[in-house]
């Protein structure tokens, strides 16, 4: 493909650039038969049975990293995954530090039967792979080591990388806080590049500013000490699943908006330049429709559907359980209840204050006829970073260059909470891009990426290390 050649202070391209970037172009099958290679491994971190699957997947990592010469390799024991470390510090003292962050563990696969392929069996098919965890995120960092590679090869790396590259993202990263806070002058870096964002579409790159925070959260209906005839006890006994449904629908208001106690007091406000930049992304309800099949939208009063989807706090119901989901019929009052409710919250909102807030909605509105448990189970705060760093500027140029179009800047509605880890902890700003499409199928079956959209990324990361070196 073509550039816009970025030149130096001599008028032409830097030699080592130019030789990273041929190197990339004739080595696009080795990178992707390492990424298919990657996705074939079924790194399922909320699933036990797939544990031994996770770590066979951090060595598989830490060898490949090794081989293109990754220095002061380790893989870091926690309680459930590994987490891995490496750095190459040759650049000098004169040169930014960036930390590449990324998450090796990928979703469950289920619905199976939805899927086209199976799952880790890595599909290429028009120019598109499929597999779990081809886009979120195996597909993004491995762009960020095909591009480190190609420098590394062709000559000296311009900056210091350190990497730390955690399988638990998917299930929350319960391990990393502590791992921050007692390997603090191991992990810290000037700035750390996060490539688990995405595009707006293939034509238009996207640098994230923003990420929301999220608490998830296990709500529980007991009744009675089990399952019961209805036939017998219907009309005496409150039924748990009922009572939850009636809890649940009072968690908005036909507006809209969450009801929990205090949910908005903390949000912090859109400001004018930013409801002015969603405007830029062009993202109207239509296109939502488009996205996901759905006839009509829905939510939060007073919002745009991209403020809604990206930067207002929302409160959803991921999961329901109760009594009988068989074929046929069994007229049972059931003994119990369970909801899986997720938030996503935005500054200056924490998942502790909205744990209490769900307690006292709880507290108000269940009945005394059962009773109730409501359990935190993982969340994180909301990250916001400065889109003027130079490192951001950087980036910006880089995919400009590849793209031949400015990136638009915008919040994300997902949660990736080492963003914030970072700030609290290392004060240090993260820089979000990413090369996978909103019709990846993240999370869900036929998971995809599109291959020319990420090669095109690998050339813009070699652009993002050069240009951020000068």
């Amino acid at each position: 493909m073509e550039y816009n050649q970025p030149k130096n202070k001599r008028g032409i391209m830097s030699d080592f650039r130019a030789q990273a970037l041929e190197y990339a172009s004739s080595h696009l099958d080795e990178f992707l038969t390492y990424l298919s290679d990657l996705i074939a491994i079924p790194s399922i971190s909320t699933n036990p049975e797939n544990k031994d699957d996770v770590y066979k997947c951090a060595v598989f990592i830490v060898e490949k990293l090794r081989s293109i010469g990754i220095e002061n390799l380790q893989i870091f024991p926690t309680n459930k995954h590994p987490i891995i470390y490496g750095d190459l510090l040759h650049a000098g003292s004169g040169k930014p530090v960036v930390l590449i962050y990324g998450h090796y563990d990928v979703q469950p696969v289920d619905p199976l039967d939805l899927w086209q392929n199976k799952p880790f069996d890595c599909l290429k098919k028009d120019d598109f792979i499929y597999g779990r965890g081809a886009s979120d995120m195996k597909g993004q960092f491995s762009a960020c080591i095909s591009a480190i590679e190609s420098i590394i090869r062709t000559g000296d790396f311009p900056v210091n990388i350190k990497f730390l590259l955690e399988g638990e993202e998917e299930i929350g990263s319960p391990s990393l806080h502590n791992f921050l806070l007692e390997h603090k002058s191991l992990i810290k870096a000037d700035i750390a590049l996060n490539p688990d964002a995405g595009m707006l579409s293939k034509d238009q790159p996207a640098i994230v500013y923003g990420l929301r925070g999220l608490a998830y959260f296990e709500a529980r209906i007991y009744g009675p000490d089990r399952d019961l005839h209805s036939g017998s006890f219907g009309g005496v006994v409150h039924n748990p699943a009922q009572v939850l449904c009636d809890l649940i629908s009072g968690m908005h208001d036909s507006k809209g908006k969450i009801t929990l106690p205090g949910f908005y007091d903390t949000v912090r406000p859109l400001d004018e330049r930013e409801r002015l930049e969603f405007v830029r992304l062009n993202l109207d309800d239509q296109y939502y429709c488009n996205q996901t099949g759905v006839p009509h939208l829905w939510g939060e009063e007073g919002y745009s559907a991209v403020e809604r989807a990206s930067a207002r706090p929302t409160l959803e119901i991921n999961g329901l359980y109760s009594g009988f989901t068989g074929q046929g019929a069994k007229t049972i009052i059931p003994s119990y209840a369970m909801a899986k409710i997720s938030t996503r919250l935005v500054p200056d909102q924490t998942p502790q204050e909205v744990h209490i807030q769900l307690l006292k909605y709880f507290e108000a509105n269940a009945p005394k006829t059962v009773k109730w448990e409501v359990d935190f189970l993982s969340g994180g705060s909301a990250s916001i970073s400065n889109y003027n760093l130079p490192e951001t500027v950087a980036l910006a140029n880089a995919l400009e260059t590849v793209w031949k179009t400015k990136p638009v800047y915008k919040r994300e509605g997902g949660s990736i909470p080492v963003t914030a880890e970072f700030q609290d902890i290392l004060g240090m700003d993260s820089i979000l891009t990413g090369f996978g499409l909103p019709d990846d199928n993240v999370h869900s079956p036929n998971e995809r990426l599109h291959l020319p959209t990420w090669q095109n990324g690998i050339f813009a990361l070699i652009h993002f290390f050069y240009n951020i070196s000068s």
